[in-house]
């Protein structure tokens, strides 16, 4: 007889959630897909294949309220129809028969738990590479549709383009504009240009080759026949650590370059090292030679040189200022640069500028050197050229310097140094814009860290208070039974609300710089703890009653 009570409760409990579950699914579906529509300007089709993918981010709340919303509902019309006195008129007790609600609760924490960990992190990778496989139509569909597109995820370029042609891949009367720090650094145009999009593990990579391309600056205005330009995009959606799996954050904390965020700042910082060694190597090779203002431009002594196969370079400068992950070579007369064959020594030609830049490209890791040389002629001619480049020169000392400092064996970066005090290096002085790609390494590592944290608690606690919330609202629908069936729903909430922003205030506690994370842990548990003893006072005073 009881096993036919117990499932005679349990499949009553099970239609309703089952339908509520179904009800609350569709309906927060579309409200999970309106950002990435919106952001990324999707297709129809990407909004179906998006709507699965976000499923298990829905399912993780919608779980807990249909089943807390069944439970309310179903005991409450039991007691309400009087079911539940002749249950216990024949001698059965209040506990046994909220057996198949705490069945159900059990379940229900458990797939939580599940989904959170391991379902979730799974499919919005999934759906992180189905927006980069159709990565090239987004960016063309935003720009038919409002004639710019922002780059994500860092907003660093902005593509302007008065015609795009998804077919061919092609985009006409083009303008790149290249911001940093909220102001424009940099604005391309072209006539026309290609754009290809280069899936990577990790990042997506974005070329643009354009004709007849054009840099329009403050100070100069240079243009080509044909220029590139490439630029890195992190994760769209994945790359936030409350999509990642536990595995995952244990690898992370156990090497922070696991992190894509912190491993592109790394790098970044490693390249800003690089920049500024070599611009200290350049300028105390600038001062030795105005010590000796009697040698004469043409000794090798007085130039620094950068390899590369088959010609090499060798320049002079009266200035060197490293900024920006670049170097400006400029001096109080001229910039001269010889470029000569590797192996012969024999100089090709000597070119004579009023500025020229030094920029890594390439892997950070490994970078090569490009100069940029604006308003130049040769020596021996009066014909002005507005912009001339040399690209793969190899990094000299500084590179070999970095890399012993700040590489492991296997060829990874020491975040944690390059984080840490610089002073260290032989004559090493912090610029500006080190500090500040420091100061921004140190603020990610450690929010890396304490959201790991976060996440990890809010997922224990909020899988573990199903069970305790579903309890409670068995309870009020029990109480509740001579009310409205929904009023025991809505008292149930209540207590679920608590849980919540013990969470949520939890969660920000341990973000806080100011804060100990041990309090804001223990606000998190505070609110599995207050469901806890809620369930007991109540089911106290019904097994009293």
């Amino acid at each position: 007889m009881l096993f036919t009570l117990h499932k005679y409760i349990f499949r009553e409990l099970l239609r309703v959630f089952i339908l509520s579950s179904v009800a609350l699914t569709l309906m927060l579906s579309l409200g999970s897909i309106l950002q990435p529509v919106q952001e990324f300007g999707v297709g129809p089709r990407q909004v179906l294949s998006l709507m699965g993918y976000f499923l298990p981010i829905t399912l993780t709340f919608v779980l807990p309220m249909a089943a807390l919303f069944a439970c309310s509902l179903i005991y409450g019309r039991f007691a309400g129809d009087s079911e539940l006195d002749a249950c216990r008129a024949s001698g059965i007790s209040l506990i046994r028969l909220v057996f198949p609600g705490l069945v159900l609760a059990i379940i229900v924490a458990i797939a939580n738990l599940f989904l959170s960990f391991y379902v979730m992190p799974v499919f919005v990778q999934r759906a992180e590479k189905s927006l980069k496989t159709d990565a090239n139509k987004i960016l063309f569909r935003n720009i038919q549709r409002k004639n710019f597109y922002v780059l994500p995820p860092d907003n660093r370029y902005i593509v302007y383009a008065d015609k795009a042609d998804l077919e061919n891949n092609t985009l006409s009367g083009v303008i790149v504009t290249e911001m940093k720090n909220n102001e424009i650094k940099n604005i391309f145009t072209a006539e026309a240009a290609k754009v290809s999009f280069n899936p990577h593990e990790r990042f997506n990579e974005v070329q643009i080759l354009a004709y007849k391309s054009g840099l329009l600056g403050a100070e100069s205005e240079a243009g080509a026949e044909w220029g590139s330009l490439t630029a890195e995009l992190g994760s769209l959606l994945s790359d936030e650590i409350k999509f990642k799996k536990i595995d995952e954050m244990r690898k992370i904390e156990a090497d922070l370059m696991n992190f894509y965020p912190i491993e592109k700042l790394a790098r970044e910082t490693y390249a800003q090292v690089i920049i500024e060694l070599l611009a200290q190597d350049i300028n105390a090779g600038i001062t030795k030679r105005n010590e000796k203002p009697q040698e004469s431009a043409d000794d090798s002594g007085g130039f620094y040189e950068l390899l590369r196969i088959p010609n090499s370079i060798k320049f002079i400068a009266g200035r060197c200022v490293a900024q920006d992950e670049e170097i400006e070579l400029s001096g109080e007369n001229e910039v001269i640069i010889k470029e000569y064959n590797t192996d012969s020594g024999e100089t090709l030609r000597t070119l004579i500028c009023e500025k020229a830049l030094l920029h890594l490209e390439g892997d950070k890791l490994a970078p090569t050197l490009t100069m940029d040389i604006y308003n130049l002629r040769e020596q021996g001619s009066d014909e002005l050229t507005m912009r001339y480049i040399i690209r793969g020169l190899i990094p000299p000392r500084a590179a070999e310097i970095a890399a012993n400092e700040f590489k492991t064996e296997s060829g990874s970066l020491k975040v944690e140094k390059l984080a840490s005090d610089l002073s260290q290096l032989p004559g090493f002085q912090l610029s500006k814009g080190l500090n500040s790609l420091q100061y921004k390494l140190q603020r990610e590592i450690r929010r890396a860290l304490v959201r790991i944290k976060a996440e990890i608690h809010t997922r224990l606690v909020f899988g573990a208070g199903c069970i305790p919330m579903i309890l409670i609202g068995i309870g009020l629908g029990i109480i509740k039974k001579g009310g409205h069936l929904l009023t025991a729903f809505g008292a149930s909430c209540l207590p679920a609300a608590v849980l919540i922003v013990c969470i949520m205030s939890g969660k920000n506690l341990i973000k806080n710089p100011g804060a100990e994370s041990i309090t804001g842990v223990a606000v998190i548990w505070a609110g599995l703890v207050f469901l806890l003893l809620l369930a007991a006072v109540i089911y106290r005073q019904l097994l009293k009653n």
